[in-house]
């Protein structure tokens, strides 16, 4: 059936049920499950009257949110070694988190995508955009979307 499946977290209780669907489902079909965080830069701002905030404090925070990242993917491990699935963990450092997951999903060559959505619609999803649905329409990967 699958072999390798990606599964895409934000940390959020929604993206927590993905990483369960993806688990049960590599346990189901005996693959790995690749388990990516994207973590956003801190952004920066130079334009007149932003402010601006000094490099080592966005390095500082920047290795928090990685400490995060690498702590949540560390449970997902633990997890699957409990359900006897291999759990591979990755991080990627971006602000654009729909092409992170898309090269993820080559570069790891997935079978699958498992995404959570939060199902947004009219003016909450223009604003908001849908990282989801930006690797639906570019991934040529099959991809689960559990809301």
């Amino acid at each position: 059936m699958y072999e390798r499946i990606l599964v895409a977290t934000d940390g959020s209780a929604l993206s927590e049920k993905a990483v369960q669907s993806a688990l049960s489902l590599a346990k189901l079909s005996g693959a790995t499950l690749v388990a990516l965080r994207v973590i956003p830069r801190y952004p920066r701002s130079y334009l007149e009257g932003g402010a601006t905030v000094d490099i080592s404090e966005i390095k500082r925070i920047e290795a928090q949110w990685t400490a995060q990242a690498q702590e949540q993917l560390s449970a997902i491990k633990a997890e699957g070694k409990n359900m006897g699935v291999t759990v591979k963990t990755t991080i990627a450092k971006s602000d654009l988190v729909a092409e992170s997951i898309i090269a993820t999903a080559d570069k790891q060559e997935v079978d699958l995508i498992v995404m959570a959505s939060h199902g947004r619609k009219g003016i909450k999803r223009l604003l908001l955009g849908s990282e989801t649905q930006h690797v639906l329409t570019h991934s040529g990967k099959p991809i689960l979307v559990l809301r």
